[in-house]
């Protein structure tokens, strides 16, 4: 395991009675926690991250090829992320790109799903990272930047080839475990000691396997996956 990471804990870090599953370490100075559900918990901070939420994919999807989907991605991602702020009691928000799966997507959402995101917005300082697939601003609060830096790391959606101390998303890094005579597979956290690039928080988003080549070039011979589920584990990246 790179020098850089600490192990796999449980502990009441969130608050006095709640308990969580996640993986603890450290990158570029930052002690930081990879969640199960994806999420990325910053908690000298108090920050909270997540990645390619694409809310309004089922609209999307069924705008453009005229064939209905469930349209429940968007309440049970909106649900996961309640969960994970009330957990953290976050005081900052980055939604770090692709959070609505296109802009005529997130102005369509129903009344009942914007009122939702502004509830969870009130008394947070929420920042929206532009995506490729959500380019300018958008009808919701907070601020909309292209990237941010806080503290040592750049927070940006797509991962840049010379960044250092970069947060990043937009691939949907997924990796494969073998266990008990099996091979699963899940949305991934990368890492490495220059980059970090979180899996995809949404429900109705597919994922990119860590060994595909693009993934190999950008991360360093000694990257790790982080699996998301119920207890987050820690691997070599796989190639």
């Amino acid at each position: 395991m790179a020098r850089w990471m600490v192990t796999l804990v449980t502990t009441g870090l969130f608050s006095d009675e709640q308990t969580m599953n996640h993986h603890a370490f450290s990158f570029c100075g930052a002690s930081l926690r990879a969640l199960p559900s994806g999420a990325l918990w910053w908690p000298e901070q108090r920050l909270l991250c997540v990645s390619d939420l694409h809310l309004g994919k089922s609209e999307r999807i069924a705008r453009r090829s005229g064939q209905p989907v469930p349209p429940y991605e968007t309440r049970d991602t909106l649900t996961r992320l309640a969960s994970d702020l009330a957990a953290t009691d976050a005081r900052k928000v980055i939604c770090l790109g692709d959070s609505f799966d296109d802009l005529i997507a997130a102005r369509s959402l129903p009344n009942e799903e914007r009122q939702w995101i502004t509830r969870l917005q009130a008394g947070r300082d929420w920042i929206w990272i532009e995506g490729n697939h959500d380019p300018g601003p958008v009808e919701f609060g907070g601020s909309h930047l292209r990237e941010i830096l806080f503290g040592a790391l750049t927070f940006r959606h797509i991962a840049q080839p010379d960044a250092n101390a970069e947060v990043s998303g937009h691939y949907h890094p997924k990796a494969r475990l073998p266990t008990r005579g099996r091979v699963i597979s899940r949305p991934a956290f990368l890492v490495d000691d220059r980059r970090l690039i979180l899996p995809a928080y949404g429900t109705y988003t597919g994922g990119l396997r860590s060994s595909d080549g693009g993934l190999g070039k950008l991360m360093g011979p000694e990257a790790l996956a982080i699996l998301t589920g119920p207890v987050p584990t820690c691997i070599p990246m796989p190639r």
